[in-house]
């Protein structure tokens, strides 16, 4: 893989946002990993005359040679597609790793840099920019035990902006509501949809899993981003250690050394029947570690996005 664009460091330090999030999706734009959907096409639709901002790589340049003057190609899509990102913003998208930062010798380290609603929203606010760049309606649904943020699904640079707004205020409370509630929300999604739900999916009675059921269909992609960290995943804790259920505020007193092989074989089977629930919803599945660069899920991610190109119509 190629070195990240922006490591979580890096991306907390940027003080304007969308240049961090341009920055970071510049690389996808003009490598192979470009395109968020599957059986849309692109077809000429006509000359307009050149505008200050519009790309170089546009510009008719046979036609400047007849006319001596700029004009600029369109395209138009042979369909428009919605793409709708819901984030799970409930409180145990707060949780980050801290047990592993000190194991940790290098300098320059992305562990614990970020908890799973920050990598959320970068990672939200990617993918939304990459679509928007190519033409596509995006909308945002953050989901959380409080209130939920929509901001319908437009296309358009400016648009972008306000979804970006839009994350930066969101705050974690409560947990995933219910499931009827949710639809509700997005009864808007029209055909050839791509909905891309982020969470740690954590939830109590499968909220997430039967929304995700109801959504998929012929016409409608769901995939899913399964956010991890690596306290989560390697389990580093010593000695007697206070857990805090970040949803419901119990604690609970363990010895890491009693509880670590148990742990360990419960979340692999946590994890394994999650994806197989999923699978069974012909529901696509990624797994992102928050304490890994952002860059690496979104490869993940357009190259199998786009490795199944046309399988769906």
């Amino acid at each position: 893989m190629q070195q990240p664009y922006f490591d979580a460091k890096t991306l907390l330090r940027v003080k304007d946002l969308p240049l961090a999030i341009k920055t970071l999706a510049q690389g996808f734009l003009h490598g192979s990993h470009a395109s968020l959907q599957r059986g849309v096409g692109i077809e000429f639709s006509q000359f307009r005359a050149y505008e200050p901002g519009d790309e170089l790589s546009k510009i008719d340049w046979k036609l400047f040679a007849r006319s001596d003057k700029y004009f600029v190609r369109e395209a138009e899509r042979e369909s428009n597609v919605n793409v709708w990102i819901v984030l799970d913003c409930s409180e145990s998208m707060l949780q980050q790793s801290f047990a592993s930062t000190a194991q940790i010798p290098e300098k320059d380290s992305v562990i614990g840099q970020w908890n799973k609603l920050n990598y959320g929203r970068y990672l939200a606010a990617t993918i939304s920019y990459l679509a928007q760049k190519q033409g596509d309606s995006v909308g945002l649904l953050a989901l959380s035990g409080k209130s939920h943020q929509q901001v319908a699904a437009l296309p358009g640079e400016r648009h972008w902006q306000k979804i970006l707004l839009s994350l930066t205020q969101l705050e974690a409370s409560g947990a995933i509501p219910n499931t009827q509630m949710i639809l509700s929300q997005l009864s808007t999604v029209r055909k050839n949809g791509l909905v891309i739900v982020i969470s740690d999916f954590h939830q109590v009675n499968k909220e997430l899993l039967t929304l995700t059921s109801k959504l998929t269909n012929r016409y409608t992609d769901v995939v899913a981003f399964h956010l991890d960290s690596n306290d989560e995943i390697n389990f580093p804790y010593q000695g007697t250690i206070n857990f805090q259920d970040l949803e419901t505020n119990e604690y609970r007193q363990v010895s890491a050394k009693e509880v670590r092989t148990s742990y360990l074989k419960n979340k692999q089977h946590c994890d394994e029947t999650l994806k197989a629930h999923l699978a069974q919803q012909n529901i696509q599945y990624f797994h992102a570690n928050i304490d890994q660069a952002l860059d690496q899920a979104l490869v993940d991610f357009l190259s199998v996005r786009n490795s199944n190109h046309g399988r769906k119509t």
